[in-house]
């Protein structure tokens, strides 16, 4: 067999296999040897008809579809193995009969390739630099959560609902005088001001007293979940059966020691502080890694073959799938979609803008990870070793024998942390930069890995089309009584 390769459009490459008569022949027989069986022919049993009967009963090319799949599964593969330093398949082939004859046959396989990348400026850049400080507000609120946490509910005596008291309630709901489903609970317990149930209810049930009775009026938002109900006037019939209020502690230090086992007040603000301290530059490293990452990529020029981006997007959304079944008790995203009023091909189209820019990103970083010659030396993966080997009380050849698959992991970490070094000291970081493809992130605290270095990681071990972290799916709403709006 002789091949060519030539580069064809959008980063796929031309594999052009010619196969001479001994080769096509050789190939047509074991295409005949496989599948005799599949023929009938009068005269002989199934399977037992020679070949050149066979042909004249269904026709001369009756084989050449398997004799060409007998040839690819020979040859293709030693093809992509010879070829590997010129260029990385990252998908599957498109196959084409370029000639078939009595003389040989050519197959064409039109394979996507790891594009290559024009770098554009990734040093020298200004760059929003994240910024995110503590304040003593911050302390503070984490204390009230504390007592929030440990607040009790004591009876209210002597006055009426207020807003924050909660209020055990029996209520029956009627529209034009007929109850409807889920239109009545007893002893349900209402947190008032809330929001939790439609507007005006609440508000009809501040000033109530125990075992007063009443009947609370108001109108089903336009958009209310139950076609049935939605701008309709409806009347609850309302008893208030009990009312509480929060209780909260009182902050010293017998209650932080309970509640938080902290010596002391202070020596619990002292932890809180160091804390969200911590918290903080974690979400201004990850912010900061996401700003340089989007700059240096919206510089860059790639085309990228369309079989990454939908490698992506089938990650994403598998990515998507297991979270979903995780967060909410094994749920299916067919499930999920269904009561969402989507489908499978819209959720996964969603994922298109992101999947391109994670693949684009990616393979900017690959890039620069290899023109700049970053590696992770083996005394730093030693380094790194020996101290998961002391954390696991054994020694460094013990962890070695029991750990194979780290050093790779290692190794990429370094890789990642060393580019990220490098494109921190190499560009101009400030908090006052508006680079418009530095867009800030959602405010969130920063995952044990950043998007950024996920991406980096990815691109790293040469995997630009493995699957980057997936949006969250949006949590269901649960089905709620009537009174309650569909805003919670």
């Amino acid at each position: 067999m002789q091949y060519t390769t030539e580069p064809s459009e959008k980063s796929t490459v031309k594999i052009t296999m010619t196969f001479d008569k001994a080769e096509w022949d050789a190939a047509n027989m074991k295409a005949y040897q496989k599948t005799r069986g599949r023929y009938t022919v009068n005269g002989f049993r199934r399977g037992k008809a020679p070949k050149h009967v066979i042909e004249l009963n269904y026709g001369k090319g009756v084989f050449y579809e398997d004799a060409l799949n007998e040839l690819y599964g020979e040859h293709y593969f030693d093809t992509i193995e010879k070829e590997k330093d010129n260029f990385t398949v990252v998908g599957q082939p498109e196959l084409s009969v370029g000639d078939i004859s009595d003389e040989g046959a050519v197959l064409i396989a039109t394979v996507p390739v790891k594009p290559e990348v024009k770098l554009g400026a990734y040093t020298g850049i200004k760059i929003r630099k994240a910024e995110y400080t503590v304040k003593d507000e911050d302390v503070e609120a984490d204390l009230r959560r504390l007592q929030e946490r440990n607040s009790r509910l004591v009876a209210v005596e002597g006055r009426s609902a207020e807003n924050g008291d909660t209020a055990t309630i029996d209520f029956s709901g009627s529209v034009n005088g007929e109850k409807f489903e889920g239109g009545t609970s007893e002893n349900y317990p209402l947190v008032l001001g809330s929001g939790s149930f439609i507007p005006g209810f609440e508000e009809q049930v501040v000033g109530m007293n125990v075992g007063e009775e009443k009947d609370v009026q108001v109108k089903f938002p336009e958009d209310y979940q139950a076609e049935e109900l939605k701008g309709k006037d409806a009347v609850f019939a309302v008893k208030l059966n009990k009312l509480e209020k929060k209780e909260l502690p009182e902050v010293n230090d017998e209650f932080i020691k309970d509640a938080a086992g902290a010596e002391s007040v202070d020596a619990y603000k002292k932890e809180v502080r160091e804390r969200l301290e911590k918290q903080a530059k974690q979400r201004s490293d990850a912010e900061t890694e996401d700003n340089i990452v989007r700059a240096i990529t919206a510089g860059a020029e790639v085309e990228i073959p369309d079989a990454m981006i939908e490698s992506q997007m089938d990650a994403m959304v598998q990515s998507a799938e297991y979270r979903l079944s995780a967060q909410y008790g094994g749920m299916k995203l067919a499930d999920y979609l269904r009561y969402m009023g989507s489908n499978l091909a819209d959720f996964r189209e969603g994922y298109r803008a992101h999947a391109t820019e994670q693949v684009k990103s990616q393979l900017v970083i690959d890039k620069i990870v290899r023109q700049e010659k970053i590696a992770a030396t083996e005394e730093e993966v030693d380094a790194k070793l020996e101290e998961f080997a002391k954390a696991a009380g054994k020694s460094l050849e013990e962890y070695k024998k029991e750990s194979a698959t780290q050093r790779e992991y290692i190794e990429n970490e370094i890789v990642v942390d060393k580019l990220f070094a490098f494109l921190r000291e190499n560009n101009d970081l400030s908090a006052d930069a508006e680079d418009a493809a530095a867009k800030p992130a959602a405010k969130k605290p920063a995952a044990k890995k950043t998007a950024a270095k996920k991406a980096a990681a990815a691109a790293d071990e040469g995997a630009a089309e493995q699957p980057a972290e997936a949006p969250a799916a949006k949590k269901p709403r649960a089905k709620k009584a009537a009174p309650k709006t569909d805003a919670e």
